[in-house]
């Protein structure tokens, strides 16, 4: 029974990882080039294909979860763990991305060229700050739709019950 909740527990991270990779890839990009005045749709799939690619690395080689589990300690289920959690991810994903589209949207300027660390931290704050938000709000829809009745030995009314139960992170 334990073997097949820690499978089910797993596949539901990698899917975590994907749905987290994507939204984050999909906003952050989108946000990155509307903040710059400069967009156009190739600019923005180019973005947000390598941005997808760098969130999928990162989801697949650290391990998010288990961090924000380690930062947030002992603290109970509810608004302030979730703040904890989605900052650890924040801080994982956000700076790495910003830092590589940021790079992207360099090489592209023609002519005088602004300071690199000028526009690095600008965008910075701007998508810490978004990245903050759309985890608070993506996270716990993306986990209650996976754990929705797919975990082994969960009982109803219980995490990965059909009903989703006290434990469940909720805001």
């Amino acid at each position: 029974m334990e073997n097949d909740r820690q499978k089910a527990m797993k596949g539901i991270m990698i899917k975590m990882s994907l749905l987290m990779g994507v939204t984050l890839s999909f906003f952050l990009s989108l946000t990155g080039l509307l903040a710059s005045g400069h967009f156009t749709v190739p600019g923005f799939i180019v973005s947000f294909l390598a941005s997808t690619v760098i969130s999928l690395v990162i989801g697949f080689l650290i391990p998010v979860k288990k961090l924000g589990d380690k930062a947030a300690g002992k603290m109970k289920r509810g608004f302030g763990r979730a703040c904890v959690e989605s900052l650890v991810s924040d801080l994982i994903y956000t700076p790495v991305i910003t830092l590589c589209m940021t790079g992207l949207a360099y090489m592209k300027i023609e002519g005088d060229k602004p300071p690199y660390i000028m526009m690095f931290l600008k965008s910075l704050g701007l998508s810490m700050v978004v990245g903050f938000v759309l985890i608070m709000i993506f996270m716990p829809l993306y986990l209650k739709l996976l754990l929705k009745g797919k975990m082994p030995g969960g009982r109803p009314g219980g995490p990965g019950g059909p009903e989703g139960g006290p434990e469940d992170r909720t805001i």
